[in-house]
């Protein structure tokens, strides 16, 4: 890897050998799934004349993003990143060869051409968080914003050219061609994945449960503000500026009076703003917060979609829709590139799979309520409507505040020993409950206590659960903070959390303490009503349930 390395350059992370040989064959794979779809609606408009078949061909491909992109994100987070990757893309790769099988044996029928591109949708579903979360250990951290920024600009130039290339490929050799070229397409990503050498650092804990995974990745969501603001933004961003891809067919056709070939110009327009806007993404960030530049592209993003309702002029629309892709693209790598960044290693997958899902959700939401709100108002009202929702979303801005997460967390290791085990326990005995003891100056009482719900968001998003703190009654210096994790394996998983970032709570509740006593720690096997049922002759596997222990807070 390069050592030193400057962030601000768009193209900086290329020099990195393994990000340029991942890039370059990820541009090629996202070439092969838009060619696909190109291929899969030509196909289901000549086996059937039924317009909703030929519209569930976009929704099959797309519809898994929103369904399993969460699973995905644990996946990507509980196992090697790369493996995963490899498996994702040959299942997608196997459902692309399927395709080209039926389809040259002349078997294919609407329902086996949606199975058949739900499956490799399903394959790229799974690929998307872990691939898009290892770019982190391919570049160093300095130069991650540009190589986000420059995995937008490859799904971009394909989204610009690739339904071209393959509309030309179905017009010289048939759907079959569009086909093979994905399945062709997917080849040397997977070769690149395979060679790739990947240093990972082996884990001392065993994986979480793949339930518990999600969980966890849902409540570092929510109980993490900065990103759940992120997300809330998203939502909305892609609830309203759905109305561009949703509406864009209508724009050329009833706006323009075109065909499909005004069709094809308009969406070249929008992808090739697209790539402008990730090219532009680096010095929007010098120059401004993350607020700002959401505000502005919000309100770039509104007045274009303005222009876009009233014109009727196709040059006025083209570089009215260049415009507003910039702005799109902006904001939502912006977005990306804040989750990705700002996110712990140990939930980078989930969070961002939450980020896409979020996005996914929101587009195809808003991409059917303003097709209902076209069919009662009309195309040229629904876009001005959306335009100055887009506008008034700027005020948004004023409530829910986006912070700048522009650097990497830093991650510190601690050193601590590990607790005395007093009772036979394995991975999965629990509850587990934790009770910490703190001595606290009367005068440092009350900062104590406020500095103690900073700790409450960290406990939880870490994955402690039932978080109470009390003060002693009898001792007004004395108070204890407990939790729970749901069983031992958790609650080792929740300490090596700690060892992260996010400590800032933690570390201001130890200033406030007494300095001549030590925290006390208890670490407990809780026992619900009816959980033992020893019989006479069952040996007690332990002296205590836990040996209490001095030492760092967990």
């Amino acid at each position: 890897m390069v050592s030193a390395m400057q962030a601000e350059g768009l193209l900086t992370p290329l020099r990195v050998p393994v990000f340029r040989r991942i890039w370059s064959a990820s541009l090629l794979s996202n070439f092969g799934i838009l060619i696909q779809g190109v291929g899969a609606a030509w196909s289901m408009s000549r086996l059937t004349d039924d317009a909703t078949m030929v519209a569930l061909v976009q929704t099959a491909l797309l519809l898994p993003i929103m369904l399993i992109a969460l699973p995905a994100g644990a996946l990507s987070d509980m196992f090697d990143r790369r493996l995963v990757c490899i498996g994702a893309l040959s299942f997608a790769l196997a459902g692309a060869i399927g395709l080209c099988v039926v389809t040259l044996l002349g078997l294919l029928t609407p329902p086996i051409l949606l199975g058949f591109c739900f499956i490799v949708g399903c394959g790229m579903a799974v690929f998307g968080p872990a691939w898009q979360a290892s770019v982190s250990e391919q570049v160093p951290n300095e130069a991650l914003p540009s190589a986000i920024a420059l995995n937008g600009i490859s799904f971009n130039v394909a989204r610009s050219f690739g339904p071209a290339i393959g509309g030309v490929i179905v017009a010289a050799v048939g759907a079959i061609g569009a086909f093979v070229a994905n399945a062709v397409f997917y080849v040397p990503l997977l070769i690149v994945l395979v060679f790739w050498k990947r240093q990972q650092e082996p884990s001392r804990l065993a994986p979480e449960t793949f339930w518990r995974a999600i969980v966890s990745g849902v409540r570092f969501i929510r109980y993490a503000p900065s990103h759940r603001m992120f997300i809330a933004r998203s939502a909305l961003f892609g609830l309203i500026g759905g109305v561009v891809p949703a509406l864009m067919p209508l724009i050329a056709r009833q706006l323009l009076q075109g065909g499909a070939p005004v069709y094809g110009v308009l969406l070249g327009a929008f992808g090739m703003g697209a790539v402008g806007g990730a090219i532009i993404l680096p010095d929007l960030r010098r120059r401004f917060t993350t607020e700002t530049s959401s505000r502005l592209s919000a309100g770039i993003t509104g007045a274009a979609i303005l222009v876009t309702a009233v014109s009727r002029n196709e040059a006025v629309t083209v570089l009215a829709l260049l415009i507003a892709g910039v702005a799109w693209t902006s904001v939502l790598t912006l977005y990306s590139i804040s989750i990705q960044v700002a996110a712990p290693r140990w939930v980078a997958g989930r969070a961002l799979a939450i980020f896409q899902a979020t996005v996914a959700g929101g587009v195809a939401l808003g991409a059917w309520a303003w097709g209902r709100c076209a069919e009662e108002v009309g195309v040229s009202q629904t876009l001005l409507i959306s335009g100055c929702l887009m506008i008034a979303s700027v005020l948004v801005g004023f409530w829910l505040r986006l912070p700048d997460l522009s650097r990497a967390p830093e991650e510190r290791s601690l050193d601590r020993a590990a607790p005395v085990i007093g009772l036979e326990i394995t991975p999965r005995s629990g509850p587990i409950v934790i009770e910490l003891d703190y001595v606290v100056p009367v005068e440092n009482a009350r900062a104590f206590y406020e500095v103690m719900q900073k700790v409450r968001r960290y406990r939880q998003r870490t994955g402690g659960y039932g978080w109470s703190i009390a003060r002693d009654i009898t001792d007004a210096t004395l108070w204890t903070e407990r939790f729970h994790a749901p069983t031992w394996n958790d609650y080792q998983h929740l300490v090596h959390r700690g060892e992260g970032s996010g400590r800032e709570g933690l570390d201001e509740s130890r200033a406030l303490l007494d300095p001549e006593t030590p925290v006390r720690i208890r670490r407990m096997l809780e026992r619900p009503v009816g959980s033992v049922r020893w019989k006479d002759a069952s040996p007690d596997r332990g002296t205590d349930l836990l040996s209490e222990s001095r030492g760092p807070l967990p």
